[in-house]
């Protein structure tokens, strides 16, 4: 597997070795020796999956402590621009974001460390999956609204299918008043 290091901490995609003939491909997803030898959690313990038609973006998502979240994003069909935003208070990334195109011929994912916003659009109908180190909380859910002017986002797409919910959240500096980006 390549593993592609970003400029922000923690934040690395992967590239698995796709091997294909006449009958279709076969992939390894999870290594849990190789995932341990990249520093990265073993413990999953939630699998979710969602589709998304051609223009839906979903986020920017986060659970606060106790229940953040780390997550390894991955599509099974399509391709969506996925967006992770450093939201680590201590860190000197703080308020950065990585991009990564998922797309599913190439079976490239990207491993998301809690304390990091989360969200994609779908540029293709896609089925998104992901694997999280610890259990949804309603009561810890939180985000940032998808088009903060801040972070200055360039999602690909105009005019974008936005939950009512998603359109309810708020720009990173109410949501984090005391540090300055």
């Amino acid at each position: 597997m390549q593993v592609r290091q970003t400029a922000i901490e923690g934040l690395i995609e992967l590239i698995p070795r796709v091997f294909e003939d006449e009958r279709g491909y076969f992939f390894e997803s999870y290594n849990k020796p190789l995932f341990a030898s990249l520093g990265l959690p073993m413990d999953f313990v939630q699998d979710n999956q969602s589709f998304s038609v051609k223009g839906v973006l979903r986020g920017l998502h986060l659970q606060n402590e106790p229940f953040a979240q780390g997550k390894l994003v991955r599509v099974i069909t399509g391709q969506v621009l996925d967006i992770a935003v450093d939201l680590r208070e201590d860190s000197p990334t703080f308020g950065q974001y990585e991009t990564f195109l998922l797309d599913a011929k190439l079976a490239n994912m990207a491993y998301i460390p809690e304390g990091f916003a989360h969200g994609f659009v779908a540029l293709e109908d896609s089925i998104f999956s992901y694997k999280c180190t610890n259990v949804y909380n309603k009561a810890a859910e939180s985000g940032i609204v998808w088009n903060d002017p801040d972070l200055n986002i360039n999602w690909g797409i105009k005019d974008p299918i936005v939950s009512e919910k998603d359109l309810q959240l708020k720009p990173l500096r109410d949501v984090f008043p005391h540090l300055v980006m």
